[in-house]
């Protein structure tokens, strides 16, 4: 007899996904390979689904809903369990960035989390070797999808020049990297700006930091250290964030200027007839 792994619904939004395609499933009188089948997939992979040893994605949970008629129920269920991919300590602030109306962020050492391409993202995220490197790069690339709703969130990224020239993942992650920031100018609703070299120390050279502002509740202050996040609503440190920030966009290029920059790094440095090992632009 084959032994069919119990899953309790209630243990977290992962087992109960699973729990309920498995019901869904069997309530359409369908085996694993046959929805399998249906939705161009493995019989596998749908029993890995079920028993919580894969992480969905957002297009598999679509063509399920499209497969059993469920109307939009795993679609929905999809943004709960990617975000139960993030590490503790960070899904609070996912929540709060899920729900604020204006971001505005100072990044030193990397490009913003709702910036990054897939690749980057996921070279970035296998930097902390985790256990599970693609429900990371699934829940990163979920979180991106405010900027993608009818009202998205005003964000503001200042992006220090060393984001640049960092090669993370190589030559072509970089490159298709910053084309994708290059996108973001015809974006209404996301600006950036580029703060240079030339600009020597400055406000911000403590290190990244994200303010989260919101229409019905206080603003918040984000920042990280090695092992974890920390945010804080106390006045007297998101005036001083504030003002910083403020310090750091009139020291930035302007956006015309920082997009004229990334394009010119993306062709000398990341182009085609340049080389990884060439020497940083100027």
């Amino acid at each position: 007899m084959v032994h069919i792994q119990s899953l309790d619904p209630t243990a977290s939004p992962l087992d109960y996904y699973g729990w309920e395609l498995r019901r869904q499933r069997e309530a359409h009188g369908l085996k694993q390979g046959q929805l399998g089948e249906i939705i161009f997939c493995t019989g596998s992979l749908i029993g890995q689904i079920e028993t919580t040893k894969k992480v969905p994605t957002r297009d598999f949970s679509e063509r399920v809903d499209a497969a059993l008629g469920t109307d939009g129920v795993f679609s929905r269920l999809i943004g709960l369990v990617l975000r139960s991919q993030l590490p503790t300590w960070f899904q609070p602030h996912a929540e709060m960035e899920a729900r604020a109306t204006y971001l505005s962020t100072y990044q030193a050492q990397l490009v913003y989390g709702l910036m990054q391409t897939k690749e980057y993202a996921r070279a970035v995220l296998a930097t902390g070797m985790p256990d599970d490197l693609d429900g990371l790069v699934a829940a990163r690339m979920e979180r991106q999808r405010i900027l993608d709703r009818e009202q998205p969130p005003l964000t503001w990224a200042i992006l220090d020049e060393a984001v640049l020239l960092r090669p993370i993942g190589g030559h072509e992650v970089m490159r298709r990297q910053l084309a994708h920031l290059l996108e973001f100018t015809r974006h209404r609703w996301v600006h950036v700006q580029v703060l240079p070299n030339s600009a020597g120390e400055h406000v911000g050279i403590d290190g990244a930091f994200t303010v989260m502002r919101f229409d019905d509740d206080p603003d918040i202050i984000y920042t990280e250290d090695l092992i974890s996040g920390h945010m804080t609503a106390n006045p007297e440190t998101l005036r001083e964030a504030s003002l910083r920030y403020a310090r750091l966009q009139a020291t930035a290029l302007s956006m015309e200027e920082s997009a004229a920059l990334i394009a010119r790094v993306m062709e000398e440095r990341y182009g085609e007839r340049s080389h990884p090992e060439d020497p940083a632009v100027a």
